[in-house]
């Protein structure tokens, strides 16, 4: 996986590298099978884990079913409101979310965490590295800043795939009327 970067072509070395990051085999094969769409069979180890958990229903969301709760999320925001997420599937402490911007938000950093995620719909920019200027820590987990000062600039649009690793600055900018993505926030491996 490119650091920082984003990339559509996923394939067992990087879902083989997620699982390890995450200890999570289970969202990483969800996650890397929305990437890839239909094309890509999730892994027997994750089947396996599955068949065996006796709360199974969370830990899979088939593509409609994302498809669905993106869609509800879109419906039940407001003209004005500019950011939404809801969580999808959750294991422990990892959550895989769907999350709408219809405005830019604030330049961030998760000091503690990298960011994954993958875009389901519409069409964006991240903005990502560089120096995050005046930053101020709004909770634990999050600090925001005015602008990123020599960041890289790429633009996204359906299907891409991007990571952000943990202490980088980013920002994510919205081409059109907004931009849907499924992302966890993944420990930093440090």
């Amino acid at each position: 996986m490119q650091s920082a970067g984003v990339g559509a072509n996923v394939g067992a070395q990087e879902l083989e590298a997620f699982m390890r990051m995450t200890g999570s085999k289970i969202v990483a094969a969800f996650l890397i099978s929305q990437c890839a769409g239909a094309v890509m069979p999730v892994p027997a180890l994750a089947q396996s884990d599955v068949a065996n958990r006796s709360e199974a229903a969370t830990d899979f969301a088939s593509s409609a079913a994302v498809r669905k709760q993106a869609a509800a999320l879109l419906a039940e925001m407001k003209p004005d409101q500019g950011f939404a997420w809801r969580p999808l599937l959750k294991e422990g402490s990892h959550v895989a979310a769907i999350e709408v911007w219809k405005k830019p938000g604030r330049p961030a950093v998760h000091p503690a965490e990298a960011e994954y995620a993958i875009v389901l719909e519409g069409a964006g920019t991240l903005l990502s590295g560089g120096t995050l200027v005046t930053p101020v820590t709004r909770k634990e987990g999050l600090v925001e800043g005015d602008r990123i000062e020599g960041g890289t600039s790429r633009s996204l649009r359906t299907g891409d795939v991007l990571l952000v690793p943990a202490g980088v600055p980013h920002w994510f900018g919205i081409t059109g009327d907004r931009l849907v993505l499924l992302g966890i926030k993944l420990p930093s491996g440090k």
